[in-house]
């Protein structure tokens, strides 16, 4: 397969899993947690290399998966005091996390392919270059099948939870009446979007994972208010902005990570300035 073809569609299975995650977490107001999640997960991961002193150890991704609702926890534990808004807070512990672990990989892990570059801008050009070989042939790039399995277990995830994802999101209080925990669907969620960030960092890029997970479900949710249809425009935004993020970048010969977040922006823009036309006229009409 060509390595353009396959840059496009580890970006657009990345985007539609990211996408799915996100719409929840636009729904509930918490898009600044994406953010704060795909910083503080660099931590666990540091954490869990001192601790493996091995890359491709999988406590990495444990680690990582574990640092988004201990993150979420220690937001909550400071909004609690009421000393502090949610943003104030997740402004807190989101660049201290990050930052410890910035030091952490200066100071002691210099020698490591640990490289913070990397994590916020990804390695998307290089990713067709990380093969999976299986008996001695060469099936695809790696990101491929990572970033499939992703999306299909996000979907997966979503079609079996979908009824109490739906409820707390819309309605935290009904759901608890109902008999569904929302602070265990809240940390279920933190969880899914954490796998999602950590298994997406490494081709894209934080800065790309969480453009992902907040402009195109923000877009989707400015042009419907049907939980399904917003899932579905969600992620058809995202894999357009991945295809056109690249083909862009390849004619200016610029970053390709950068020209796909640019790209989640203008759809953004273009469904605001639908949604505030179509407004108008609405008004308008019934004048």
């Amino acid at each position: 397969m060509d390595a353009g073809i396959e840059i496009q569609l580890i970006a657009t299975l990345t985007a539609a899993g990211c996408a799915i995650p996100g719409s929840f977490l636009v729904l509930r107001r918490m898009s600044m947690t994406a953010d704060s999640i795909t910083h503080t997960i660099l931590l666990g991961i540091v954490l869990a290399f001192f601790v493996t002193n091995d890359l491709s150890s999988p406590f990495l991704i444990i680690g990582a998966a574990l640092t988004g609702p201990v993150t979420v926890w220690l937001t909550e534990l400071i909004v609690k005091t009421r000393l502090l808004s949610e943003d104030s807070a997740t402004g807190i512990v989101f660049p201290l996390l990050f930052s410890i672990a910035v030091i952490l990989i200066t100071r002691y892990a210099g020698s490591a392919h640990l490289d913070t570059d990397s994590v916020l801008l990804g390695e998307l050009a290089f990713a067709p270059f990380d093969r999976m070989i299986v008996f001695g042939t060469d099936i695809g790039a790696k990101g491929v099948y990572l970033s499939g399995g992703l999306l299909l277990l996000n979907i997966l995830l979503t079609v079996l939870f979908f009824k109490e994802l739906k409820i707390v999101s819309f309605d935290p209080v009904i759901a608890a009446v109902m008999g569904f925990s929302p602070t265990l669907i809240n940390y279920g969620l933190m969880t899914m979007a954490s796998l999602t960030a950590v298994g997406a960092f490494e081709a894209v890029g934080s800065v790309l994972v969480t453009a992902f997970m907040t402009a195109p479900p923000a877009a989707a949710y400015l042009l419907t208010h049907d939980l399904k249809k917003l899932l579905i425009i969600s992620c058809t935004i995202g894999g357009a902005s991945g295809i056109l993020g690249y083909n862009t970048a390849m004619l200016l010969d610029v970053s390709i990570a950068g020209c796909m977040a640019v790209w989640t922006g203008i759809f953004f823009m273009a469904a605001f300035v639908y949604n505030v036309v179509r407004r108008k006229r609405g008004a308008a009409a019934k004048c």
